[in-house]
């Protein structure tokens, strides 16, 4: 059975998922936010709890909020990181995105791998699928748990809301067809996990969201 525990980490108020396997305790850290020594001691402090093994690390994209506690992770736990070959631009400018902001970032660590629709992990059992939904960011991808009826969907689709797109890259158009033509073809059963706010479902989404509602 796959679990999923949500911090709120930062002054953007972002998710960070941690998502593992019950039986095998192989775990993903989806887009790490922690962004000092007290976040990142909770997040090592859930970990130990649990006697989880991070096995991923994962960014949907990499917008400074999403990948803050980068470093710490990939130097703490060793993990095979992903993220998306389109954002890595964003990646190596951590530095330079903090000071728009007018905030400190550690200089994130490259990719071991990049993500593609074709890339396959494994945590015990369970293979999620990566699902490529561009506009927010350009090479920005969600993460489709079938079995388990759950999606993360970083910064594409929120409770009620999208991702803003007036951002480096990011356009409006793009990101109204990424969530119409790949996260409202999934069932609508489907819980989705943003990377802000509260969750939600496909369905809710399709009844309410604003932005795709006219």
């Amino acid at each position: 059975m796959i679990k999923i525990h949500c911090f709120v980490f930062s002054v953007f108020s972002e998710n960070t998922y941690i998502i593992w396997d019950e039986t095998s305790k192989e775990t993903a850290i989806i887009d790490p936010g922690c962004v000092d020594p007290h976040e990142e001691e909770a997040l090592d402090a859930f970990i130990r709890d649990n006697n989880l093994k991070v096995k991923y690390m994962i960014n949907t994209h990499c917008h400074i909020d999403h990948i803050f506690g980068n470093a710490f992770v990939k130097d703490k736990y060793t993990p095979i990181f992903l993220a998306p070959e389109g954002d890595l631009p964003l990646l190596q400018r951590a530095i330079e995105q903090g000071k728009m902001f007018g905030v400190d970032v550690k200089l994130s660590p490259n990719p071991d791998e990049f993500i593609t629709e074709a890339t396959v992990i494994s945590l015990g059992s369970v293979s999620p699928k990566f699902i490529f939904t561009p506009g927010h960011t350009p090479g920005e991808y969600c993460i489709y748990f079938r079995e388990e009826g759950f999606c993360i969907t970083g910064d594409v689709l929120f409770f009620e809301g999208i991702g803003r797109t007036d951002l480096w890259k990011g356009d409006y158009d793009t990101l109204i067809n990424s969530i119409l033509t790949k996260l409202f073809s999934l069932p609508g059963e489907t819980t989705i996990y943003p990377g802000h706010g509260e969750k939600s479902t496909i369905d809710h989404e399709k009844k309410h969201n604003p932005f795709v509602n006219d």
